[in-house]
C-alpha cells in the first residue's frame, strides 16, 4: 500500500501510470470495434467449435472472438521481429547493425521489423478472412468492401504497434507485454461465469483438483519467474596513491527463465501463420499445392502433434532467446576489463566457456518449464474435462511475468526519484 501511495505522490510517475492505463482502455474500445460485413453469430458458432482459434484470440486481446480491427493483434508485429532476428543469423550486415551500432543500430534494426510488419499483417489479415468467408462468417462484400476489410485490419494491426512501443517508452514493463496481458485478463470474467454456469454437483472433486492444479501453476511460475543460478565474482584490489580500490565479492545471476514469456509468444505466432498460408492454399487450383494446405490443414488440427510441435518449438525459442539476450563471451569480456575473475575460472575465454556451459544446464529447466506450461491446457483438459475456463499455464505465465516486470519496473522508478 505505501508502494502505491507513493507512486501517485510523484507526479511524473503518477501521469505515466494513468498514460500506460489510458492506452490499455483504447486498445479494449479497440478490440469491441466489428470488421463491417461479419455475421457475428456464425463468428461465435466457429469459436465454439475450434479451440484452436479460440486459443489465439485469446493473446489478441479477444479483438478475433468478435472480428474487431485489431482482430491480428501484436501477431504481425511478433512475427516480424522473429524473422528480422533470425536474418541477422543468415546475414553478417544485419548482426553487425543489431549487435555492434548501439542503440542508432537498434533503432534502425526495430524500424526494419516495423516495415516488415506491414505485408505480414496484410497476409495475415486475407487469410483470416477467407478462412471465415468458407465457414459463412463473412457474407455480402463485394471487391471493394474485401479491400476495404483488408486496409482497416492491416492499420488495426500497426495501430497496435504504435501502441505498444508508446507504453514501452514509459518504462514500466514491456508494451507488447502488457497488451496481450490486458487481453488475457479482460477475457477472465467472461470464461469464469461460463465455467461456473457449466458446473453440476457430479463435478464438484473435479473443480476441486481444477483449483488445485491452477493454484499449483501459479506458485510455479512465480518461482521459477524469480529463480536463479548466483555465480561467485571476485574483484582484484587494486592500489593507486593512497586509495585502494576493488577487493570486493559480487555475483553474477543467471536466470532460470531467461527468455520471460517471449517464447511462448514466439511459437504461438510461428504455429498461426503457417496455419493461414495453408487455409489460403487449399482451395487453390494447383493440385499439388491445394493437396499440400490441405494435409498441413489437417496435420496441425491434429492436437497431439500440434502440442508436440507447440513444444519444441517453446524449448528452441528459449534457448534461441536466451543467446540474443545472455552473450557469455561479451559479458567474460567486461568482467575481465574490470578486474573481476570467477573463483577457479582463468578470465578471458575459459570464463565464456564456463558461462556458456551454465547457461546451457539453466536454460534447459527454463526451456523445459516453459514447454510443459505451453502444452498444460490440453492436459487439465484431457484430465478434468473442463474447457469452458481452461487452466492457461501460458494465460497464468505471462499474467505472472507481467505483473512482476510492473512491480520491478516501479520500484526501480521510485528508486530513481528517491535518489
Amino acid at each position: 500500500m505505501d508502494r502505491i501511495l507513493k507512486i501517485f505522490k510523484i507526479k511524473d510517475l503518477r501521469n505515466k501510470v494513468f498514460f500506460v492505463l489510458a492506452l490499455l482502455i483504447v486498445f479494449r474500445v479497440a478490440a469491441a470495434i466489428p470488421v463491417p460485413g461479419v455475421d457475428l453469430v456464425e463468428l461465435k458458432r466457429f469459436f465454439q467449435n475450434n479451440q484452436l482459434f479460440g486459443l489465439i484470440s485469446t493473446f489478441t486481446g479477444g479483438g478475433l472472438n468478435s472480428f474487431s480491427i485489431v482482430m491480428l493483434g501484436l501477431g504481425p508485429y511478433i512475427t516480424a521481429s522473429i524473422i528480422m532476428q533470425l536474418l541477422t543469423m543468415i546475414f553478417p550486415s544485419l548482426e553487425e547493425i543489431y549487435k555492434y551500432e548501439g542503440e542508432a543500430g537498434r533503432r534502425r534494426f526495430n524500424q526494419y521489423s516495423r516495415m516488415l510488419t506491414v505485408p505480414l499483417a496484410m497476409l495475415q489479415g486475407y487469410g483470416f478472412m477467407v478462412l471465415l468467408s468458407r465457414q459463412g462468417v463473412i457474407t455480402n462484400l463485394d471487391l471493394f468492401g474485401w479491400i476495404n476489410s483488408l486496409m482497416i485490419i492491416t492499420a488495426g494491426s500497426v495501430f497496435l504497434m504504435w501502441l505498444g512501443e508508446l507504453i514501452s517508452e514509459k518504462n514500466i514493463g514491456n508494451g507488447v507485454s502488457l497488451l496481450i496481458f490486458a487481453g488475457i485478463v479482460a477475457s477472465f470474467p467472461t470464461e469464469i461465469s461460463q465455467t461456473i454456469a457449466t458446473y453440476t454437483s457430479g463435478q464438484f472433486f473435479t473443480f476441486i483438483a481444477f483449483i488445485a492444479i491452477a493454484l499449483v501453476v501459479i506458485a510455479g511460475v512465480v518461482y521459477l519467474t524469480e529463480a536463479q543460478r548466483n555465480i561467485p565474482i571476485n574483484y582484484a584490489r587494486r592500489v593507486r596513491g593512497n586509495r585502494v580500490f576493488g577487493g570486493v565479492s559480487t555475483y553474477l545471476p543467471m536466470r532460470v527463465n531467461n527468455a520471460g514469456v517471449m517464447p511462448i509468444i514466439f511459437a504461438l505466432s510461428l504455429l498461426l501463420f503457417p496455419g493461414m498460408i495453408a487455409n489460403f492454399f487449399s482451395t487453390s487450383s494447383v493440385t499439388i499445392l491445394a493437396s499440400i494446405s490441405r494435409f498441413f490443414s489437417i496435420f496441425v488440427q491434429n492436437q497431439m502433434i500440434y502440442n508436440s510441435f507447440y513444444f519444441i518449438l517453446v524449448v528452441l525459442f528459449t534457448y534461441f532467446y536466451t543467446a540474443v539476450t545472455f552473450d557469455p563471451k561479451s559479458i567474460s569480456e567486461n568482467i575481465q576489463k574490470q578486474g573481476g575473475y570467477i573463483p577457479g575460472i582463468r578470465p578471458g575465454q575459459p570464463t565464456a566457456q564456463f558461462l556458456l556451459h551454465l547457461l546451457n544446464r539453466v536454460t534447459l529447466v527454463g526451456a523445459m518449464f516453459l514447454g510443459l506450461i505451453a502444452i498444460l491446457p490440453a492436459i487439465v483438459q484431457s484430465f478434468t474435462g473442463i474447457t469452458a475456463f481452461t487452466v492457461g499455464g501460458t494465460s497464468i505465465l505471462i499474467v505472472g511475468s507481467v505483473v512482476l516486470e510492473i512491480m520491478k519496473a516501479l520500484d526501480a522508478q521510485l528508486s530513481m526519484y528517491e535518489y
